[in-house]
């Protein structure tokens, strides 16, 4: 069998292996940031998940306010690695600068999903209005309340009917039109 056999399983794995460590790490780095509860089961999990290796190097890259300098240092060289291995696997040998602006398109990406699938699940649940306490919502509600109530000053409640999601997802679908085509095609010229 060749080895075009091989590579799409190995891509495949290495992928979901990467991003999904990756998503744990930028989770818990936009709850910490967001001021999201410590205590949460889910917090908890986060850091359990992602403790060892940020607490190297935490030694090694202090914290910068509110934003936790060696959990960014952390995904951004997981992205590269994970870059790397699948570029490597491809055949092809990238340079650090391709390897670098890919992998800040692919970490803004993640990002804007993440806010873009939270908006969305926090204004679906806002139609259901959930009583009961659940830690997932709780997280959810703290992520997302930063950029929602941004929003709400640029288009405040009327009638009783929260508009705010709309502008934000907007907003979102703007930067991913804006910022990530000039990326890409930046990285495709470098290559």
């Amino acid at each position: 069998m060749s080895t075009q056999y091989w590579s799409a399983p190995l891509i495949f794995l290495l992928d979901t292996l990467f991003s999904l460590y990756i998503f744990c790490l930028l989770l818990r780095f936009l709850f910490q940031w967001c001021g999201a509860d410590y205590q949460n089961p889910l917090s908890q999990f986060l850091i359990r998940m992602t403790h060892p290796p940020l607490s190297l190097l935490r030694r090694f890259i202090p914290a910068m306010g509110r934003v936790d300098s060696s959990a960014l240092v952390l995904i951004l060289l997981l992205q590269i690695l994970e870059g790397f291995l699948i570029f490597l696997i491809q055949g092809g040998m990238p340079s650090f600068s391709v390897l670098s602006i890919w992998s800040i398109t692919q970490l803004i990406e993640l990002t804007l999903n993440i806010y873009f699938y939270a908006i969305i699940i926090r204004a679906l649940l806002s139609w259901v209005g959930p009583s009961v306490y659940n830690p997932a919502i709780s997280l959810l509600f703290s992520l997302t309340e930063p950029v929602m109530a941004t929003s709400r000053r640029l288009l405040p409640i009327t009638g009783g009917i929260d508009l705010s999601p709309i502008v934000v997802i907007m907003a979102i679908q703007l930067i991913r039109m804006l910022i990530l085509p000039p990326l890409q095609n930046l990285a495709l010229v470098l290559n």
